[in-house]
């Protein structure tokens, strides 16, 4: 029996879609099976494969996939005979003879020159790099999750140093303004200080949005609908970790040159370009058609046998040769072009962590020089050197070196999932989300 065309439900799709969740058991049984257990607590890894198993980016990859396995079969097939019926009248045949004349044509076609081998390879190569656009589309799903846990995390963290900071700053005006009551400041200070107050405020009403935003970014990443994520504690992506060695990042540039998926895509549609201009080429070699046929005349069997092939009168295949040979060239291009871009990924985010780091090793040096004068401050108010205003200065002066710190951190971890993603550094299994063609894949359709 011949497959049956798959139907959808739309409305049932759409209520399938919003009825995603983080305790799906399909999900559990896929994170089981690639992660080895379910996560106790979500961190970035477990919700990358989670992006895996719900985004749509990859459904639609893995059904590319399937369409080009089809096509290699449909290209390594050989061509069905023709059968031809011609029926025939006498409209003058003698008294007593049957005037009918019935004959049967066959025509098998033979291919030369393995033609069907070209053909096939061509295929071939096309499904390689479906194959491989799985792995890219994974590679897209990874940093998308990547870089929405990050400024979700980057927003938990500035958040409550920026409330901090506009609390202090209102305690400074109020400061400001018992002082120019009392005729000790004219109201220019009180003014800068109003000024001051207003856009910090302004800050922290962008980054409790900002929030809110992020939560729904999250959910985009995954595949899941907003909802399926309103419980989810964010993990922290602002660690440190130690930078790659410039041995190390070296040979994982090369790697990337060498074996990133896209790189490894682009090669093979190169290769399915040559051998489709390979196709080209031996056509020009006509193909044999062998024709037997058999007609009944008149009581009298007449058997036939007919073979037929292309006269090169007009042209030689040149210009489907032309047509193939420039996209060859074309393919070799593109091949070019994603390597060119790899190295200015790759130089782009290794120096962007550079400078990220040397930021942040500066703010932690101006973060422990303003501790060192908060505490000198409160020394001397102990003393009765200086008054509570300038402790409260000082102690502002912290809160904004703990805020810059916190944004430095910020520029290291988003400059490392850009190199991470400009790499595409193996992680672990990803190979089973695209297996070689045979074998079965883990992925739920």
């Amino acid at each position: 029996m011949p497959p049956a065309a798959p139907r959808i439900d739309v409305a049932g799709n759409a209520e399938a879609l919003a009825g995603r969740t983080l305790d799906a058991p399909a999900l559990r049984e896929f994170l089981t099976a690639n992660l080895g257990a379910v996560p106790e607590r979500w961190d970035f890894e477990s919700l990358a494969w989670v992006g895996f198993f719900y985004h749509p980016s990859l459904e639609v990859a893995r059904a590319q996939w399937a369409s080009a396995r089809a096509a290699h079969t449909t290209a390594a097939a050989r061509p069905n005979p023709t059968l031809t019926l011609i029926p025939g009248f006498s409209a003058n045949a003698p008294a007593g003879v049957s005037p009918w004349l019935p004959a049967v044509n066959l025509d098998f076609l033979f291919e030369t020159a393995g033609k069907r081998d070209r053909r096939a390879a061509a295929a071939a190569f096309e499904a390689e790099a479906t194959r491989l656009g799985v792995l890219s589309a994974a590679w897209q799903v990874r940093s998308a999750v990547r870089h929405a846990l990050l400024d979700a995390a980057a927003a938990q963290a500035r958040l409550p140093l920026l409330v901090a900071q506009r609390d202090a700053q209102r305690d400074l005006v109020r400061r400001l303004e018992q002082r120019r009551e009392a005729g000790a400041i004219d109201a220019t200070a009180v003014a800068n200080a109003r000024l001051t107050l207003l856009k910090s405020e302004e800050t922290v009403a962008v980054a409790e949005a900002q929030a809110v935003t992020h939560q729904g970014r999250i959910a985009i990443a995954l595949g899941l609908p907003r909802a399926a994520v309103a419980h989810l504690t964010v993990p922290n992506e602002l660690g440190d970790t130690d930078p790659l060695a410039q041995g190390e990042l070296a040979t994982a540039r090369t790697r990337a040159l060498h074996a990133r998926a896209d790189v490894l895509t682009a090669f093979a549609r190169y290769e399915a370009a040559c051998a489709a201009f390979e196709l080209e080429l031996r056509r020009r070699q006509p193909d044999l058609h062998l024709g037997p046929g058999y007609q009944w005349d008149q009581g009298q069997s007449k058997w036939t046998v007919a073979f037929g092939f292309e006269l090169p009168l007009f042209h030689r295949n040149e210009g489907p040769l032309a047509e193939a040979a420039a996209r060859c060239r074309e393919a070799a291009a593109q091949l070019t072009s994603v390597q060119a871009q790899i190295i200015a990924a790759v130089d782009e985010a290794a120096s962007a962590e550079t400078l990220a780091l040397a930021q942040l090793e500066r703010a932690r040096q101006l973060r422990a020089e303003s501790a060192r004068q908060a505490e000198r401050a409160r020394g001397r108010f102990t003393a009765g050197a200086i008054d509570r205003l300038e402790v409260h200065t000082a102690a502002i002066e912290l809160q904004a070196a703990d805020l810059a710190v916190v944004d430095a951190q910020i520029a290291v971890a988003n400059a490392r999932g850009q190199l991470e993603a400009a790499l595409q550094v193996p992680f672990r299994q990803v190979e089973r989300l695209a297996p070689m063609p045979g074998a079965p894949s883990p992925v739920s359709q």
